[in-house]
């Protein structure tokens, strides 16, 4: 099991924007995207290849209501593009679980690769 400390990401309602017929990906879901992939680089990350369990524990950054599935897409994204995995097809059981917030926001992230699907 491997296990990330990551920054909050961002609710997949900031993740798009649309550019007239095109959708990219924001500003803010770049700038997260590079900090999970440094983030990655930096601990030596080795890509999973077989079936995956995927546990997320997320400390939002305040006590505004959040969605807690919101910003899965944007973290599966991230984790992907820095080598954890080499597609999000591979997770065969996510968790997501929404803790008390922490100042600036903390993602907790433990992937597992199991022998059976």
């Amino acid at each position: 099991m491997v296990e990330y400390h990551l920054p909050y990401p961002p609710s997949v309602n900031n993740y798009w924007r649309h550019v007239g017929a095109r959708t990219l990906i924001s500003r803010g879901g770049r700038a997260f995207r590079v900090a999970v992939c440094a983030l990655l680089a930096s601990q030596g990350v080795t890509t999973l290849v077989g079936p995956l369990v995927v546990d997320v524990i997320v400390h939002p950054p305040d006590r505004r209501r959040r969605d807690v599935d919101n910003c899965l897409k944007s973290l599966l994204d991230a984790l992907q593009h820095g080598g954890a995995y080499q597609d999000d097809s591979q997770i065969v059981r996510l968790s997501i679980e929404k803790r008390k917030p922490i100042e600036g926001g903390l993602t907790i992230v433990q992937i597992q690769e199991v022998t059976h699907t």
